[in-house]
């Protein structure tokens, strides 16, 4: 099945308003010029509604960085799915390796972001990820399967449009390693195939499974050509417009 690729930018705890809008300028040219995959940007909440006013009109989608469960309540510091589709949200990143590991955020809290998400019309992009120590004990597959069953446990799906998955080893967010091209499609695979166990061929076919890790402009391509690579999730590189616009026009 061919699945439209996606490029998507975390710029994290970057850019004030006025810097957002003018990097979002930059993401809105070079996403015109490659009319065949979306383009996804998640700036910080203090910048979604500049930025938001600047991808109006365009094929650029307006991603958060994070989304709580609740449509509203005594949860301070968090922000809600009915929030960010108000500033015309269309997905939210779920589980970064950062949220997991700096935060403590547990699976079964980042299930119910999914669920939180996708009840209000989000579309997820759900992180998972395996630490150094990890790789090198070689429990990358099982990390990676725990994460994703409990992260989509009683997350039903019709439609695999609805969610994106994004394989991020975590020894390989902003340390400049990536995986090799061989290893992150070794991930990808296994992932799909896991999703085929969890829902049907069908619906498997259909998810998006990002890369996220040291993604450059020097191996986006090569990265790109992997039959289960279906786009990237971009750090550091989608904060300088023309090294992210080298990733979106990908070839």
């Amino acid at each position: 099945m061919d699945r439209r690729p996606l490029i998507a930018g975390n710029w994290k705890m970057h850019t004030t308003a006025q810097e957002a809008q003018q990097l979002a300028a930059s993401v809105v040219k070079a996403a015109n010029s490659v009319p065949d995959r979306d383009v996804m940007i998640a700036p910080p909440y203090t910048a979604l509604a500049a930025v938001s006013a600047t991808l109006a009109g365009t094929g650029v989608i307006l991603g958060a960085q994070n989304v709580h469960w609740e449509e509203q309540g005594a949860f301070t510091g968090e922000i809600s799915a009915p929030m960010l589709k108000e500033l015309g949200c269309g997905m939210a990143i779920i589980g970064h390796s950062e949220r997991r590991h700096v935060f403590g955020e547990t699976d079964g809290m980042i299930n119910k972001r999914i669920k939180g998400a996708m009840q209000f019309g989000l579309i997820p992009v759900f992180c998972i990820g395996e630490t150094l120590e990890q790789r090198e004990a070689e429990q990358t597959m099982q990390v990676l399967e725990a994460q994703v069953r409990s992260g989509l446990d009683a997350v039903d799906l019709t439609d695999g449009s609805r969610i994106v998955v994004a394989y991020e080893p975590v020894w390989a967010i902003g340390t400049g390693k990536t995986a090799s091209e061989s290893q992150a499609q070794e991930a990808h695979g296994f992932i799909r195939n896991l999703l085929e166990n969890i829902y049907e061929k069908n619906i498997a076919a259909q998810i998006r499974i990002l890369y996220g890790g040291s993604v450059k402009p020097e191996n986006v391509d090569i990265l790109m050509q992997q039959n289960d690579i279906d786009g990237a999730l971009v750090g550091g590189a989608a904060l300088k417009a023309e090294m992210f616009e080298r990733i979106i026009c990908f070839h």
